[in-house]
């Protein structure tokens, strides 16, 4: 058995990934939220490019990824789960509950630290909002996340089906919720207390900095709404809601090389957590003025 998890895992994932990506593609081909404001030719190769870095930093840095650490975990006797003698598929279903709870507080820490920020603003400062937004992220992010996806996987004594189960649910649950999807109200009224849905997750990517601070879940929706940080909706409704930051609202900036400089150029502004206070309910500057300041 861990053998063959351990073996699985790269096939499993990337089909999973495949498929979901290609799912949700056609889904905003059929039947898309909103219009779109560039093409898809000028943004999918920036943000499928960068996906694909990810996985070449990644796979370099962290050879034995998560899984590896979770099978060392087991042998060693690491982690809390570890020292207690649970049923199998208890101790699954506690690791995973529990990794996505570190994934949102991982999430809303990225928005507090204003050098966090900075790495993860790559993500929202996206022109658009559909599949491939679920996979833009800065390498340097990448690493510091799997830096601490690795701590609490042997922290808590993860088992390594838990691990590929959250592994394969949040690369799903990421291309699910960033889909330029139309889901009627009420079936997506039901769906947001089970999963992450589109509608929920955009409010997440308005350029409102009290939007962009709220909706922070990815798989499970309830840690939003527990902890005080749940948008039923934008203010200015899904059609019409401005999408992205401030910075960075030239389509110029949706290539690859670009996108990979964006944490080392302007000012950091008014979208961390602790600077809310500095314009609490728009998103400051508007994009035009912000665009002359940068030029």
């Amino acid at each position: 058995m861990v053998e063959t998890i351990s073996e699985v895992e790269p096939v499993v994932r990337l089909g999973f990934f495949v498929a979901i990506l290609a799912a949700v593609g056609i889904l905003e081909v059929l039947i898309p939220r909103r219009r779109r404001s560039l093409a898809r030719l000028k943004r999918w190769p920036g943000n499928l490019g960068i996906a694909a870095l990810n996985t070449l930093v990644l796979r370099i840095v962290f050879p034995t990824a998560a899984i590896g650490v979770a099978l060392l975990g087991k042998e060693r006797g690491w982690g809390l789960l570890n020292v207690f003698t649970l049923p199998e598929w208890i101790a699954v279903l506690i690791a995973v509950v529990v990794l996505d709870l570190a994934i949102y507080l991982q999430h809303v820490l990225f928005h507090a630290v204003p050098s966090l920020w900075r790495l993860h603003r790559l993500h929202h400062a996206d022109l658009d909002f559909d599949v491939t937004t679920g996979v833009r992220f800065h390498p340097i992010e990448m690493v510091l996340s799997m830096g601490i996806k690795l701590m609490v996987v042997t922290a808590l004594g993860a088992p390594a089906l838990a691990v590929l189960i959250f592994e394969v649910l949040l690369n799903a649950t990421s291309l699910f919720n960033h889909g330029n999807v139309r889901i009627s109200l009420p079936i997506d009224r039901v769906l947001r207390w089970l999963v992450v849905t589109p509608d929920m997750h955009r409010v997440h990517h308005s350029w409102h900095p009290n939007e962009t601070n709220s909706n922070f879940g990815f798989n499970l929706p309830w840690w939003d709404r527990l902890l005080g940080t749940y948008q039923d909706q934008p203010r200015d409704g899904h059609e019409w809601m401005t999408i992205g930051i401030n910075l960075f609202r030239e389509p110029a900036w949706e290539r690859l090389d670009r996108m990979l400089i964006q944490p080392f150029i302007g000012p950091v502004h008014s979208y961390p957590i602790n600077a809310r206070e500095v314009d609490r309910g728009s998103g400051g500057e508007s994009p035009a003025r912000e665009t002359e300041e940068q030029n």
